[in-house]
C-alpha cells in the first residue's frame, strides 16, 4: 500500500507538473493571438476608416479592405478558439486526475489506519495469550510437582499398608530366633541359681512354642 500510493504520488506529480506547462503555453498563446486581433481589429477598423475618408464615393474599396482584414481576423478567432478549448480540456483533465487522486490517497490513508489498528489489536492478544500460556506453564509445572509429591505420598502408605505373604524362610528364621532367644534366656536363669524355676519356665516354654 506504501508503495502504491509513493507511485500514484510520482505520478501525480508528474502529470500536475505537465498541466502547468500546458496550461501556461495555451494561456500564453491565447493572450498572444488575442493581442494580435486587437492590433488588426484596430489596424483594419483605421484603414476602413481613412480609406472611407479620403474616397467617400467609393465604398467597393472599403468593402475590399475589411473583407481582407476580415479574413485575417476571422483566422485568428478560430486559432483562439481552439486554444481556449484546449486549455478548457486540459483544465478537465487535471480536475479529473486531481480527484481520482485525491480519492485514491483517502481510500489507502483509511486502509492503512484500518491495517494499523487491527495489527495494534493483534499485537495485544497476542500478548495477552502470551501471558496467559506463560501462568498456565506455571499452573502445570505446580501441578505436575503436586502431583509428583502426592503420588510419592501415596506409594510410602501403600507399602506400609500392603500386607505381604511371609514366605517359609522368614518363618524358620524367626522360630530359630525365637528358640535362640529363649536359650539365652534360660542360661541367664541357669547362671543366677534359679534352676527349678527356669526347668519350669523353660518347659512351660517349650510346651507352648510347640502347641
Amino acid at each position: 500500500m506504501t508503495k502504491s500510493q509513493a507511485a500514484a504520488d510520482a505520478v501525480r506529480t508528474e502529470e500536475h507538473n505537465a498541466y502547468i506547462k500546458a496550461k501556461t503555453d495555451l494561456e500564453l498563446g491565447i493572450e498572444g493571438v488575442r493581442a494580435a486581433l486587437k492590433v488588426l481589429r484596430d489596424y483594419y477598423a483605421n484603414q476602413v476608416e481613412a480609406s472611407f475618408l479620403q474616397q467617400p464615393e467609393n465604398p467597393g474599396t472599403h468593402e475590399k479592405d475589411t473583407g481582407t482584414g476580415g479574413g485575417i481576423i476571422g483566422m485568428l478567432e478560430v486559432v483562439e478558439s481552439d486554444l481556449s478549448k484546449n486549455l478548457a480540456d486540459v483544465e478537465l483533465e487535471e480536475e479529473t486526475a486531481s480527484r481520482e487522486y485525491e480519492r485514491l490517497s483517502m481510500d489507502n490513508k483509511v486502509s492503512k489506519q484500518m491495517k494499523e489498528k487491527d495489527v495494534k489489536y493483534k499485537n495485544k492478544e497476542a500478548a495477552g495469550l502470551d501471558k496467559a500460556i506463560t501462568e498456565m506453564n506455571s499452573d502445570l509445572k505446580s501441578t505436575r510437582e503436586e502431583l509428583a509429591a502426592v503420588k510419592e505420598y501415596s506409594e510410602k502408605i501403600r507399602q506400609q499398608c500392603e500386607l505381604k505373604p511371609e514366605s517359609y524362610e522368614d518363618r524358620a528364621a524367626r522360630r530359630v530366633a525365637e528358640i535362640d532367644g529363649l536359650k539365652q534366656a534360660l542360661e541367664a536363669l541357669e547362671v543366677e541359681g534359679s534352676a527349678a524355676f527356669l526347668q519350669t519356665t523353660h518347659l512351660r516354654g517349650v510346651t507352648r512354642h510347640t502347641q
